[in-house]
């Protein structure tokens, strides 16, 4: 696919600038902003279309204190597909938010449904999340679990798990040009099972 990036994007890239302006990465100055460009860039490599990269930049907009008004927004701004794709990769716009393990297993489950450019946005969103948790924890070790609502490692890892094998069970649904992207993935959460399997005291079971 030669997908070409118009107007729009620009729009979108300026709107997801200002909403996440003050925001930063779990435990870090790093400004969200980065990861949204992230995942827009991974939709992209995937042969997602322009709408796919328009979601991927705003798919925490809604989520993260956008609410309702977010919605209308993105619909007159960006349209129905763009919406449908950021609606399908929110955890929640319920306020307050319904507890960590029920938004989770709500999130995977959902997953079987989605459609397929709303699967590679969360695809991508998932990849580079497990990407920073993996450098972190290369870094930091166990104290990158204290930055999750979860305090510690094994419901992040399960979650993590799970979410590999939703995904590759869509793997024809998202496409050819998605399975290195799925392949990453699968390695990374691998690998930080490895790490943090290794790392445990003797006789430790999570």
């Amino acid at each position: 696919m030669n997908t070409q990036l118009d107007d729009r994007f620009d729009n979108a890239l300026l709107y997801a600038r200002r909403h996440h302006a003050a925001q930063r990465r779990k435990g870090t100055e790093i400004p969200y902003f980065a990861h949204l460009m992230a995942v827009s860039s991974l939709v992209l490599e995937m042969d997602g279309d322009e709408d796919e990269a328009i979601a991927a930049l705003l798919h925490d907009v809604v989520e993260d204190g956008g609410g309702e008004p977010a919605i209308a927004e993105i619909r007159e701004q960006f349209g129905a597909d763009v919406l449908a794709m950021v609606l399908a990769n929110s955890d929640t716009i319920v306020e307050p938010k319904p507890p960590w393990q029920a938004r989770k297993e709500a999130y995977i489950a959902g997953i079987s449904t989605k459609s397929a450019g709303a699967l590679r946005v969360s695809l991508a969103d998932k990849l580079h999340n497990a990407r920073a948790i993996l450098l972190d924890y290369r870094t930091i070790g166990e104290e990158v679990w204290l930055r999750f609502k979860a305090r510690e490692g094994g419901p992040v890892r399960w979650y993590y798990r799970s979410l590999c094998e939703a995904f590759e069970a869509r793997a024809d649904t998202l496409g050819k040009a998605a399975l290195p992207v799925l392949g990453e993935l699968r390695r990374t959460v691998d690998e930080l099972d490895r790490l943090a399997e290794a790392a445990k005291p003797s006789g430790r079971v999570d």
